[in-house]
């Protein structure tokens, strides 16, 4: 599978602290075909990230010297695009709302399934690379920046502009707000969102999608209870008016 998607010899950092979990993971994605190396602290982690410059990050949570958090952190300063994988056995709603809040791609808890740990890591990957122009993704008309109510969202710099504040957005939340941006008063259901912004396909028993609605409505809506722009639709998903 690996080689029909191009991506063999793509490289993955793993952040684990605990070995016989590293060297399993590590074991099974060389199998597929991949680079990896594994980082045992935070520090470390960093230190990998720059040095060997991975196309995808695979990190825990509970780390020494510095947590994964502090990890994603530092990482998302600088760099919007890697995707990170979280992979850990904190399995708390805050802990998953935090992460994808910082800028985290996807959150797997343990233990976990090999096959949807692997169809993950390469639905990652895929979109990644799409977005640096490889096998062919789908170009969009809405130019550098888009403006709705009294927000604007410049996709260049990865900006949102507010009245009340300017913020950093992740390459995700750029890509849904794309989405969303690109099919005005039109229902998106979870199953649409989730293959856009997390490269999912059919039925998806999870809450990612509600939650990234959530972090909108906290960013844009005066009233996350009374939403304007990004609204439920009931049996159907979301919709998103200008």
């Amino acid at each position: 599978m690996v080689k029909e998607q191009n991506l063999q010899g793509k490289k993955i950092l793993i952040v684990e602290d605990e070995s016989h979990i590293a060297e399993g993971v590590a074991f099974n994605l060389k199998k597929e075909g991949f680079e990896v190396k594994i980082a045992v602290n935070g520090v470390e982690a960093l230190d990998f990230w720059k040095n060997y410059k991975p196309d995808l990050l695979i990190l825990d949570l509970m780390l020494p010297l510095l947590d994964g958090f502090g990890v994603l952190e530092q990482i998302r300063k600088v760099n919007q695009k890697i995707p990170i994988l979280i992979l850990s056995a904190r399995n708390q709603a805050a802990d998953k709302l935090r992460g994808f809040k910082e800028g985290v791609d996807d959150y797997l808890t343990k233990p976990f399934e090999l096959d949807e740990f692997l169809a993950r890591v390469q639905r990652l990957l895929l979109r990644s690379s799409w977005n640096k122009g490889e096998d062919g993704e789908v170009e969009d008309n809405l130019g550098d920046s888009y403006r709705f109510g009294p927000h604007v969202i410049n996709f260049k710099e990865h900006l949102a502009v507010t009245p009340t504040k300017t913020f950093q957005l992740t390459e995700q939340e750029i890509k849904l707000l794309k989405l969303f941006f690109m099919n005005p008063q039109k229902a998106l259901s979870r199953e649409d969102l989730l293959n856009a912004g997390w490269g999912y396909t059919g039925q998806m028993e999870t809450r990612t999608v509600d939650n990234f609605i959530v972090r909108l409505r906290k960013y844009f809506e005066e009233d996350n209870k009374k939403p304007r722009y990004f609204k439920s639709v009931r049996g159907k998903g979301y919709m998103f008016y200008p």
